[in-house]
């Protein structure tokens, strides 16, 4: 087996966020953590000395020192110091969403593209079990339904539920259509907030796909869960508790595979039910490992900074609508 070093990383952002990954990237195979940066030195301070990490006065000088920068301060400083990173020719992970435009998004693609690095976006449900559990299964929704309930915390409170919560589901979505919107219907209403803490879009696409998306940032009963609709099968995952359960109907005198075959009576078909055995892996643990791996074989990111890009713009939308009708 061929030794591959690890990847030098820098952080820029002690906050909420930033402290997951601090302490995923000091324990990683795959990186070695130079040093945390925030603009609060005390907060930095303080995530460094739990996770054994430096921390970096000056910024640049972190830049300079890794292979790539993951950037994991609030929405509005992305585009700065991503720039920055990108300029200097250093690969840059960018928590979701990858900026607080459309336009300052498609600067920082056409910069990575014009140097031949990647952008990697943080919509880390990509890499939940629950959803890779999917891999190498055919797939061709025609009617998806997303619910993405939380509990309110103050945190992230000025920003809206579609860029905070409802974006992960948009992102998965469109990995699984791979077809153009074509239409959006959203509401929302705002409770505690100026802006919408409940939201609902219907997207219909292309291809004929419609999806029911809902989201929440007031609820008391947490919920993370999307349902898939396709000709002769239902999958349900289930986010939070790391769960895939599929239905499938096949004919009786078909050979079938599953944890249970429920016969159809006066039909010649069966349902075959599985509940999938997931392993028990970490998804940002995973989703780091996976940007490691597009740097080290010069590919593109499972989660492309137009991935990310698309995903923003739908939400974009979606919350144009939104404030329209509040």
């Amino acid at each position: 087996m061929t030794y591959s070093p690890k990847l030098k990383a820098g952080l820029i952002g002690a906050g909420h966020i930033g402290r997951f990954h601090t302490r995923h990237l000091s324990q990683h195979q795959d990186w070695d953590c130079l040093g945390i940066f925030d603009s609060d030195p005390d907060r930095a301070t303080l995530v460094a000395k739990e996770f054994g990490v430096p921390v970096v006065e000056n910024y640049l000088s972190l830049i300079d020192a890794c292979d790539a920068l993951f950037i994991t301060c609030p929405t509005p400083f992305h585009f700065f110091y991503a720039k920055a990173a990108l300029e200097a020719g250093k690969h840059v992970f960018i928590e979701k969403p990858i900026s607080v435009s459309l336009e300052e998004a498609d600067v920082l693609i056409a910069l990575a593209d014009s140097k031949g690095i990647n952008i990697q976006v943080g919509h880390v449900e990509r890499f939940n079990p629950a959803l890779t559990a999917l891999d190498g299964i055919i797939l061709e929704p025609r009617f998806i339904e997303a619910h993405r309930l939380v509990s309110f915390v103050p945190r992230g409170i000025d920003n809206p539920v579609v860029h905070e919560n409802m974006i992960h589901d948009i992102d998965i979505i469109l990995s699984l259509v791979k077809s153009p919107v074509t239409d959006i219907q959203a509401n929302g209403l705002a409770v505690i907030s100026k802006l919408a803490d409940i939201a609902n879009a219907r997207l219909t696409f292309e291809n004929g796909c419609v999806a029911n998306v809902t989201a929440s940032r007031i609820s008391l009963n947490p919920m993370r869960k999307m349902r898939i609709f396709q000709p002769n099968h239902y999958i349900t995952i289930d986010f939070q508790k790391g769960s895939t359960e599929m239905y499938s109907l096949t004919p009786q005198d078909a050979p079938a595979t599953g944890d249970r075959v429920i016969p159809l009576e006066g039909s010649d078909k069966s349902i075959v039910y599985s509940n999938r055995e997931l392993p028990k892996l970490d998804a940002m643990y995973a989703e780091q490992a996976s940007f490691a791996n597009s740097i080290r074989q010069e590919k593109i990111p499972l989660v492309s900074g137009r991935d990310g890009l698309e995903a923003l713009r739908i939400a974009e939308l979606i919350n144009q609508q939104l404030l329209d009708n509040l």
